[in-house]
Formats: C-alpha cells, sequence, structure tokens
C-alpha cells in the first residue's frame, strides 16, 4: 500500500482510562469524535473510547451523529456546533443532544419533536452562546417549561487553556462557575461541563460533573509539547515506503521548481506521498522522515504524490523500504506536535489534514481491529 495512517484503538482505550482516572470527583468522559476523531475515523475511535470508560460522545455536525447512530452506536451523543433547521432535524433524528443559546432556538427544538438541549454560557471563547449569564439562564428555564425539550446540561468553553499560566482561563472558569452553580441548585439533574483536554490535565476545578476530551482522547499533548509527559500514547502513525532510489550528482536537483540542488554526490529516495495525502506543500525541506530507524531529510518540494528524501552516499535506504512520517522506528520518533511546531500550527491540524486517500487501517496493540 502506497501509504496508510495506522491508527492504534487500544492507545485510544488506554488514554480515556487514564484521563477518567484523573477526573475529580468522579467526572466522566465525554470522548470527541468530531471531524472524524480528529482524522483517526469516528465510529471505530468512538467505539474505542466507550470501551475505555466514556460514558458520552460529542461531534460538531448532526451528520456526524447521524453516522455515529447509523453505525449501531447508542451511547449519549452530544452536538456540539450551529444547527441549521434542517441539521436540527437530523440531530434530533439522531436521538442527539443540541446546544441552545437562545429561547426561540428552544422552541425550535420543541417544533422538531422535542429533544434534549445543554445551554452554553460564552465566558470567553467570543464564539457561540450567549455571554449575558440572565440569558443563558432565562434559555434554561425555558427549556425546562417547554414541553418536550429536556434540559440536560449547561456548558462553556475555554479560550486559553492551552497556555499555561494565563490568567484568562480562570477568569473564565470562575464567570461559569457563578452561573453554572446556582444554576445546578435550582435544576439539580443537569450535567455541568466545561473542560476541554487541555482544561481537564491543567485544573481539576474545571472537571464539574464531566469532561469533553478531544486530542487527548487521540494520545496529542494538547499543550503541543511531549504527550509522553501527560502519559498519553498517541494512537496515529503515518507510514510509506521508498518506492526509488537514484544518484544525485553535484549541480542535480529533484522536485518542481528545483528547490533542492545537490552540492556533492548523494543518493534521493521517492516516499508515494504527497499534499494529496495530507503532507503539507510548507513542509518542503523543512521534514524529516525515518529510514532504517534513522531521521532522513526531505529535500525537494512537496508534490501532491511524492517526496523525495537524501538518504547520503552509500544510500542508507532500498526500494520497498518502509518510511515514517509519524511515529517510531527503532530509537527514533517523530511526532504530530514535531510536525506542528514546523509548521507553526497545532498537533490536531496535521492529523485531521490527513485526506481520504489515505487508509485507516485500525488494530487493537497491534492485533487487527
Amino acid at each position: 500500500m502506497r501509504t496508510e495512517a495506522r491508527i492504534d484503538l487500544g492507545a485510544i482505550r488506554a488514554n480515556v482510562t487514564a484521563l477518567a482516572d484523573r477526573a475529580a470527583g468522579g467526572a466522566g468522559v465525554m470522548a470527541v469524535v468530531k471531524a472524524d476523531g480528529y482524522g483517526h475515523g469516528a465510529i471505530p475511535c468512538a467505539r474505542a473510547a466507550l470501551a475505555g470508560g466514556a460514558t458520552w460522545l460529542a461531534v460538531a455536525a448532526a451528520d456526524e451523529a447521524a453516522e455515529l447512530r447509523a453505525a449501531g452506536i447508542h451511547a449519549p451523543i452530544l452536538v456540539m456546533g450551529a444547527l441549521s433547521p434542517t441539521e436540527l432535524g437530523v440531530a434530533l433524528d439522531a436521538d442527539a443532544d443540541v446546544v441552545a443559546w437562545d429561547e426561540a432556538f428552544v422552541a425550535a427544538v420543541a417544533t422538531h419533536g422535542g429533544g434534549s438541549v445543554h445551554v452554553k454560557l460564552d465566558t470567553g471563547m467570543g464564539r457561540l452562546g450567549t455571554r449575558d449569564a440572565a440569558t443563558a439562564t432565562r434559555v434554561a428555564q425555558a427549556a425546562e417549561a417547554t414541553d418536550g425539550v429536556f434540559l440536560a446540561g449547561a456548558m462553556t468553553h475555554f479560550a486559553t487553556a492551552d497556555e499555561r499560566g494565563d490568567s484568562f482561563f480562570g477568569q473564565q472558569l470562575e464567570r461559569f462557575a457563578a452561573w453554572a452553580l446556582p444554576l445546578k441548585a435550582a435544576h439539580p439533574s443537569i450535567i455541568l461541563h466545561a473542560a476541554n483536554s487541555a482544561a481537564a490535565l491543567r485544573d481539576h476545578a474545571a472537571h464539574f460533573a464531566m469532561v469533553r476530551a478531544g486530542v487527548a482522547l487521540y494520545g496529542l499533548d494538547p499543550f503541543g509539547e511531549d504527550a509522553a509527559a501527560r502519559e498519553l500514547e498517541p494512537a496515529l502513525e503515518l507510514c510509506s515506503y521508498v518506492a526509488a532510489v537514484k544518484p544525485i550528482a553535484p549541480g542535480e536537483s529533484t522536485g518542481y521548481g528545483r528547490r533542492f540542488v545537490a552540492r556533492a554526490p548523494t543518493h534521493t529516495a521517492t516516499v508515494p506521498i504527497g499534499y494529496g495525502d495530507g503532507v503539507r506543500r510548507a513542509l518542503t525541506n523543512n521534514l524529516d522522515v525515518l529510514v532504517r530507524g534513522a531521521r532522513r531529510p526531505l529535500v525537494g518540494t512537496v508534490s501532491m504524490d511524492n517526496i523525495t528524501l537524501d538518504v547520503g552516499r552509500p544510500p542508507a535506504a532500498a526500494v520497498g523500504e518502509p518510511a515514517v512520517l509519524i511515529g517510531a522506528q527503532g530509537d527514533e520518533r517523530i511526532s504530530a506536535e514535531e510536525i506542528a511546531a514546523r509548521l507553526q500550527t497545532i498537533n490536531y491540524e496535521v492529523t485531521c489534514g490527513l485526506l481520504p486517500r489515505v487508509p485507516r487501517l485500525h488494530h487493537h496493540d497491534g492485533e487487527p481491529a
């Protein structure tokens, strides 16, 4: 196979169990499997998360909830994103909970036959939700009073939880607690949830009844540093192989635009993966790939279907040998965090950016799923 992403469902299960074990006061884990499980495959990852102890699933879009239901997954699902009238119907038909921040939306839920809502207070993210606590309380009261609508939860979302030492996180937490705890006292059955992965690892005070684990679920460090330091196990390996090896003389080049011209005799190895698979063109001359357990620099332009590596003289690569872009080989490891740093982005943009041409091969600790 020209390239593949190997997903260890055992790692996902273990990460969820570890997050649940760290949760304060018996808080539950809501596993976020939006964007096709951050590029890892939503359905198998959802099942692995539930096996690891997650009690809820979360997605961003109605169709994502419908896909989980069509796969026979019966756990509670929260659709966290904005919903058009048509999408609202899809979400409710999938028996998913939805997020509300105005009374008109609560009425729309009733019109579609009813369902469960989580009221969102915008404590500082500045996207969805109402900024006004009094309005959020009125929305909750409307949900409680409307036939067919069930007030299931209250929530917020942190903007800077992954920036340790930042004071805005604490301000958001105070705003949410000041609104949500009295609401909980008035409506004891509701679930309070606020913490994303970073907040879950950063501060027990943010855990409330449930934490929404996204990036950490997949063994990615929400602080963009080192998953092992958080006791998380990366689930994804991105692998390809050496398709060709050829000598390059001084002055000869490889790739579009001749962005690599050899200064000394060497060899290049062509690996059949490129931006058509999700390896960003911005990694041109700015990536290492593991071959024979050693780092080999990417040289020349990343094209749609191929990259080239400098493998030295004599060549430290042969046709058919494996090449690892994310994952371990021998004593070396390349992480999604490293690639993100090279791109000046975040690790989950790297995994979400893997395109459909890359098959996802799921396994349990090396055994076929």
